[in-house]
């Protein structure tokens, strides 16, 4: 193991760091599966994403005994098979689903998903990252990984 991973995994169980800011680090650290070196120069392979991940930290203006934590971590595989059950969404229901977002100005029919589409979803995903702060210091972290 090198020698940064180890500084960071001692910093951690120290309490020094947080799980989340110890898992970027080791990221950065370029050890990360899916990143290649080669002669010099390093290149970084574009790895398919594992998890959709959404975090809230409280803020320090919380309110006093609601300092809730929220880290959600949701499979990829999973959202694919949600996409792929929606074959088995019966007409009718998908009828309405289809004219309530047709009303909110979105045209787009659940039956109409393909596997290249849902593909082309997740792939875009691997770009996604959302950080909001929020108005009592609460930070949500929206990413994939």
């Amino acid at each position: 193991m090198p020698e940064s991973q180890k500084r960071i995994l001692e910093m951690l169980s120290e309490k020094k760091i947080t799980v989340e800011e110890a898992e970027k680090l080791l990221s950065l650290t370029g050890t990360e599966e899916g990143k290649v070196g080669t002669s010099g120069a390093e290149t970084e392979k574009k790895r398919a994403p594992k998890y959709l991940r959404v975090t809230v930290q409280p803020g320090p203006d919380s309110q006093e005994g609601h300092p809730e934590r929220v880290n959600i971590r949701v499979p990829v595989s999973l959202m694919r098979a949600g996409m792929k059950l929606t074959a088995l969404v019966p007409p009718h229901a998908a009828d309405k689903v289809h004219e309530a977002l047709k009303e909110k100005g979105i045209n787009f029919d659940l039956r109409n998903i393909k596997d290249a589409d849902i593909e082309e979803l997740i792939a875009a995903l691997s770009d996604l990252e959302v950080d909001v702060e929020g108005s009592q210091g609460e930070k949500v972290h929206v990413y994939v990984e």
